[in-house]
């Protein structure tokens, strides 16, 4: 059995998270399933929303749910067409950033292994 997961946010802090999400949403402008998906208006707000989210998720301060109340995250994204290739797509671009912001000595499970 891996760490428990509220332990991540402890290991990285809020600036491991701030990487992996910017890490992240360089890849989606260029991204052919990815792109259409997000405004590039909206990407920094994206950013600080998903970011806000993983941090509570994982043991940080809850400012997403202060902030939006809960998740409801099939809710939020009902009105978006993700069907099984943009999922895995999103999990694939996911797992290219989990490097740079988790020392892999240092995880047993990171947030894209747990949010699949």
């Amino acid at each position: 059995m891996g760490m428990p997961e509220l332990e991540i946010y402890s290991m990285i802090g809020a600036e491991g998270f701030a990487r992996l999400v910017a890490a992240f949403y360089r890849q989606v402008p260029q991204d052919d399933l990815l792109g259409p998906i997000y405004p590039v208006s909206d990407l920094p707000g994206a950013a600080q929303r998903l970011r806000d989210f993983l941090i509570g998720r994982f043991g940080g301060p809850q400012t997403y749910i202060e902030q939006r109340g809960h998740p409801r995250l099939r809710a939020r994204h009902s009105p978006f067409a993700i069907n099984q290739t943009i999922r895995d797509r999103w999990m694939q671009a996911d797992g290219k950033c989990v490097g740079g912001s988790f020392a892999a000595k240092q995880r047993r499970r990171s947030p894209s292994e747990i949010l699949q």
